[in-house]
């Protein structure tokens, strides 16, 4: 089977949350080759709440150590794609972070694998089938199109 390839662009856009606080999503693009591969069947959800700035934002020091944690999780998948970063939602409080895995017990074994450098983190999972992507194809709708104000 020949290597996947990962699209490795990425778009940001602020969207507005249910309760009406700003949130920033970032999304990668191009999955339409991964997706019909049909190998990504379930959908990975880790949120981490944190108390944020008056906009409900991760503090400077706070928003450093995510940005960590995203490098982490990036390299390691990069090198064994057995999951995919597919969006990053951060704001209300929360960062979410999306990805799309082959393996639910080798997701996890990765991931902690990945963090083993960092401080213990308030980290929830949460995990479904989502072999259609629908969570994917909804968060790109917030994508802005150039020009598009």
């Amino acid at each position: 089977m020949a290597k996947l390839r990962i699209s490795d662009d990425w778009w940001t856009a602020p969207a507005e949350g249910e309760n009406g606080n700003l949130i920033l999503v970032t999304g990668r693009r191009s999955m339409d080759d991964i997706i019909a591969t049909g190998l990504y069947r379930y959908r990975v959800e880790v949120t981490w709440h944190y108390d944020g700035d008056d906009r409900l934002l991760p503090t400077y020091a706070d928003s450093k150590l995510m940005e960590e944690v995203t490098d982490a999780l990036n390299d390691c998948f990069r090198q064994d794609p057995v999951a995919i970063l597919t969006g990053i939602y951060t704001g209300d409080n929360q960062r979410n972070w999306v990805f799309y895995t082959r393996s639910l017990h080798i997701f996890q074994r990765k991931f902690n694998e990945s963090l083993t450098a960092l401080p213990a983190l308030p980290l929830e999972f949460e995990a479904e089938e989502d072999p259609e992507w629908l969570e994917y194809k909804e968060m790109c709708q917030c994508e802005v199109a150039e020009g598009e104000d």
